[in-house]
C-alpha cells in the first residue's frame, strides 16, 4: 500500500531536478514519486529514467507533449495510487526530518481506518512551508499556529483567524486523493498559476484537517524565470486574470456560508488577495491596455456577483489597489512596494 502519492511536474528541470528527487526518496517504499516529463528539451527525461531504474518500487516517469503544470497535475493525480496526494514542483525540495513525521502520522491514521476513528479521518492534513531564497541564503518560514490546533483534528468550525500576509498555498496541503477526486481537479493546460485553483476547489469537500507544526516544503524563489517573479507576472497577466476569475467562480457563497461560514469568510477573502495582485499588477504595466483590462476584470466579477463584487470593493484588501485617481495609483503601488519589503514574498 503506498500511503501518499508525490507529483514532480518537471519541464527542463536538469539543473534542481536532482535535489527534489533526493529528498522525497526519504519516504521509502511508504511513498509513490510520479515524475511528470512534460516534454522537456535538456535532459531532464534521462535523469528521470534513472531514477526509475534504481528504484523501482518507489518511482514512476511519464512522458508526455508539454500541457504546463496543470497539466502535469492532472496526470499524476489520475494515476495516482496513494492514499493522500502531494503536488512537489520539481525545483522545490522537502525537509527530511519533517517529511518522515508526516508520513508517520499518515500510517498512524491508515492503521485507525477500521475503527471507531475512522468518521475523523483527516481529509486535509496542513503542514508549513518556507519561502527560501536559496541564493540569497534567507529564508520566510511560514505557519498556521494562529489558525489550526496544533495535531488535533479539527473541522472549518474550528480554525482561528488568518493573518493579512497568511493564506492556505499548494505547497502547504497534503489533500486525502478521494476528496480531489471528488471535487473533480482538472487544471487548465499551457497555463501558469493554476496552484491557487488547486489549493482552493477542494477545500468545500473537506471535512476534517490535522495540523503539523513542522516545516516540511522548501518553496525556492529567485530564479529569473520563475512564474512569480514580477516580469515573468506582468509578461504573463492575462494568465493571471484568467485563474484568478477561475478560482473567483469555483464557490457558491451562499451555501458555503450556511455550512462553513469561516471557510466562505477565508474563500472571499482568497479571492481578494487574488485580485489584488491581478490588479496591482495591470497597474504596474502603466499602459492604456492594462488600465482597460483592469476596469473589465472589476466589471466581470460585479457582473458575475454583485454582492461579491461590492464585498471585494469596500470589505477586503483589494479594494485599496482599485482605489480612485492618479492619486489611487500612486497609493495602491506605494502600499505594494511597502509589502514586498515587509514580507519578502519574491
Amino acid at each position: 500500500m503506498k500511503y501518499l502519492t508525490i507529483t514532480v511536474p518537471c519541464f527542463n528541470s536538469q539543473d534542481y531536478i536532482k535535489r527534489c528527487m533526493d529528498s522525497l526518496l526519504v519516504g521509502g517504499s511508504d511513498v509513490e514519486i510520479i515524475i511528470v516529463d512534460d516534454g522537456s528539451t535538456d535532459k531532464t527525461a534521462e535523469i528521470a529514467d534513472k531514477y526509475k531504474e534504481q528504484y523501482p518500487d518507489i518511482v514512476r516517469v511519464v512522458h508526455k507533449e508539454n500541457g504546463g503544470h496543470g497539466s502535469g497535475v492532472n496526470k499524476g493525480l489520475e494515476l495516482a495510487t496513494g492514499m493522500y496526494f502531494k503536488v512537489v514542483d520539481s525545483d522545490d525540495w522537502l525537509d527530511s526530518n519533517s517529511y518522515k513525521k508526516l508520513i508517520n502520522k499518515i500510517k498512524m491514521f491508515c492503521k485507525k481506518e477500521n475503527s471507531l476513528e475512522k468518521r475523523r479521518f483527516p481529509d486535509l492534513f496542513v503542514c508549513n512551508y518556507i519561502y527560501d531564497h536559496l541564493m540569497e541564503g534567507v529564508q520566510k518560514p511560514m505557519n498556521y499556529r494562529n489558525v489550526f490546533p496544533v495535531e488535533r483534528i479539527c473541522g472549518w468550525k474550528n480554525i482561528g483567524r488568518f493573518r493579512v500576509s497568511q493564506y492556505l498555498i499548494m505547497h502547504a496541503l497534503v489533500f486525502r486523493t478521494k476528496i480531489l477526486q471528488k471535487a473533480g481537479i482538472k487544471l487548465p493546460e499551457h497555463m501558469f498559476y493554476v496552484d491557487n485553483l488547486f489549493a482552493n476547489q477542494p477545500l468545500p469537500y473537506v471535512k476534517y484537517i490535522y495540523y503539523m507544526d513542522i516545516g516540511l516544503y522548501h518553496y525556492f524563489l529567485g530564479r529569473e524565470d520563475q512564474s512569480v517573479n514580477e516580469k515573468m507576472l506582468i509578461k504573463r497577466i492575462d494568465q493571471q486574470i484568467y485563474v484568478t476569475k477561475l478560482v473567483i467562480q469555483s464557490f457558491n457563497y451562499k451555501k458555503i456560508k450556511k455550512q462553513y461560514p469561516k471557510l466562505e469568510k477565508y474563500l472571499c477573502r482568497n479571492g481578494s488577495i487574488m485580485l489584488a495582485i491581478s490588479s496591482i499588477h495591470l497597474l504596474l504595466m502603466q499602459t492604456k491596455e492594462a488600465k482597460q483590462k483592469r476596469r473589465a476584470l472589476w466589471k466581470e466579477i460585479k457582473e458575475y456577483d454583485r454582492g461579491l463584487y461590492y464585498r471585494f470593493r469596500y470589505q477586503t484588501i483589494s479594494g485599496f489597489t482599485y482605489l480612485p485617481g492618479s492619486i489611487g495609483d500612486y497609493l495602491t503601488l506605494w502600499g505594494y512596494k511597502a509589502a514586498r519589503k515587509i514580507v519578502k514574498f519574491q
